[in-house]
């Protein structure tokens, strides 16, 4: 059960994390977040503010003794990512989420868990609610759809907050400090088609492309997972090379920032054909097994005989959106020569849907980079591919990355505080994932920030999982910078 959680030390930021979890909070349907957070800050009798785009703002005055601290925001984001296994019946919006202790971690059954960000927001409820804590003035700020579009730190206004120093606690390595990000942009590709009869003679099959371990297309995109979008592409290539297939409908995918997991199409092909084009899947499933079998060994992709459909996709259509997929880019683009070891561009192809009565295909893609340059080099290049089949191509929700500063007040502290009390230098590193920190500092350009969390994996899945020392650690932590927040 969700509540064994509440026995785990600190007992106080886990039981704030477990009425997280039974609060619903995915993206674009936060108001039961945004009520219970604006509760909590009124409860504790302290300021509290819901802001025109849903953010929530807390704050809560210096203890005695540090009022010469300089301002700190501790900021977080209310909203997770909404992925479950098939076949969980799980609602999002309106059921709790299922947390359990596995060993040394926390995770959800069959869901993601919502440690992204739902530890960083219970740390910052915590010292709300702290009485004990040493601190200057605090405030917590708490964004809105952060997982779909970062609206709530886009809509939040200049001049509303005080602080100096933002705390953003949306990282997911314990012990290491991250002082930059990538920048982004949405490529949405949009096909229109004609319906065509069925062929008499056909036979229906859905393919579908399944068992990949996915996760967070900015953190995970380095490790070499199969994209269910474009496996299934290219399976739909080699098909309609060898036997002329024909293709009624696609799906796969359901979120920008996420590595497709599952991807689905379903094809007519000639019934003389059949035997040969369920063979020739499972041998091409064989060769992507070996290609993927360290990093994706769960990978199935079957041929499973299904009712003839209504109409297909016109073939000039399905010929040009097939031959594009398969040429745009996908994963790492390039590394980064001044971060050893970090992502600098990349590409995740995110979602893939047809709609039979809109007779429309729509593509959604996510680019990063760290470098705004090369990320419009990019987005250009699959403006391009997509033009050039006939498409319509929107380049939407452009953000810049956030550019680290060395001479930062605030890291130099917390790597003083973090190497007095565990007797090591945390890591300096920048991260290939849009935090807020790079729209929010566009807005607040004279805050020092910094980023930093407990030990999370695989977040965006369902395998999420949150290491349940390094949470420990990272409110140990928190507070020990609390205490030595420069003066002003």
């Amino acid at each position: 059960m969700s509540s064994e959680i509440k026995n785990l030390e600190p007992k106080c930021l886990w039981n704030n994390f477990y009425s997280l979890t039974q609060t619903p909070r995915p993206s674009k349907s936060e108001a039961k977040i945004q009520e219970f957070l604006y509760q909590f800050g009124k409860k504790l009798g302290l300021e509290t503010i819901k802001d025109e785009s849903g953010n929530i703002i807390i704050r809560k005055p210096a203890t005695p003794g540090m009022e010469n601290r300089k301002g700190v925001i501790l900021q977080g984001h209310m909203d997770m990512v909404p992925q479950k296994n098939s076949g969980n019946d799980h609602d999002f919006e309106k059921d709790p989420i299922d947390a359990c202790v596995d060993g040394e971690w926390v995770k959800a059954k069959g869901t993601t868990l919502g440690a992204d960000d739902g530890i960083g927001v219970a740390a910052a409820l915590t010292v709300l609610a702290d009485k004990e804590l040493k601190h200057g003035p605090v405030e917590v700020l708490i964004t809105t759809d952060e997982e779909t579009g970062m609206t709530g730190a886009v809509g939040l206004k200049s001049g509303v907050l005080h602080g100096e120093i933002l705390l953003n606690m949306d990282s997911e390595e314990e012990g290491e400090l991250y002082v930059g990000c990538a920048g982004g942009v949405d490529a949405t590709v949009h096909f229109s088609y004609r319906a065509e009869a069925v062929p008499a003679g056909h036979v229906a099959y859905e393919i579908g492309v399944t068992g990949l371990k996915g996760g967070h297309s900015g953190m995970d995109i380095n490790l070499g997972r199969g994209n269910a979008n474009k496996l299934l592409f290219r399976l739909l290539k080699e098909l309609q090379h060898q036997f002329g297939i024909r293709l009624a409908s696609v799906s796969g995918g359901s979120l920008r920032n996420a590595i497709p997991r599952e991807a689905f199409g379903v094809v007519t092909v000639e019934k003389k054909n059949a035997e040969a084009l369920v063979a020739t899947v499972h041998k091409i499933e064989q060769t992507i097994l070996k290609e993927l079998a360290t990093t994706d060994a769960g990978l199935k992709i079957n041929a499973t005989s299904t009712k003839l459909p209504a109409a297909l996709i016109d073939s000039d259509t399905e010929i040009k959106l097939i031959h594009s997929v398969c040429a745009c880019s996908n994963g790492v683009e390039r590394m980064s020569d001044e971060m050893p070891g970090m992502v600098e561009t990349s590409s995740n192809f995110a979602m893939i849907h047809s709609d039979s009565e809109k007779k429309s295909i729509t593509l959604g893609f996510l680019l990063r980079s760290a470098i705004d340059s090369a990320k419009d080099s990019l987005a250009s290049s699959i403006e391009s591919a997509f033009l050039l089949a006939g498409a319509k191509v929107e380049l939407t929700g452009a953000y810049s990355g956030w550019k680290p500063n060395k001479n930062s007040p605030i890291m130099k502290t917390m790597q003083d505080t973090y190497k007095k009390k565990y007797g090591k230098i945390p890591e300096i590193k920048a991260i290939h994932a849009g935090l807020e920190c790079g729209i929010l500092g566009g807005k607040y350009p004279n805050w020092d920030m910094i980023s930093f969390g407990p030990t999370i994996r695989h977040p965006h899945s369902p395998d999420e999982r949150v290491n349940i020392a390094s949470v420990g650690k990272f409110w140990d932590f928190l507070v020990e910078v609390l205490k030595n927040v420069p003066v002003k």
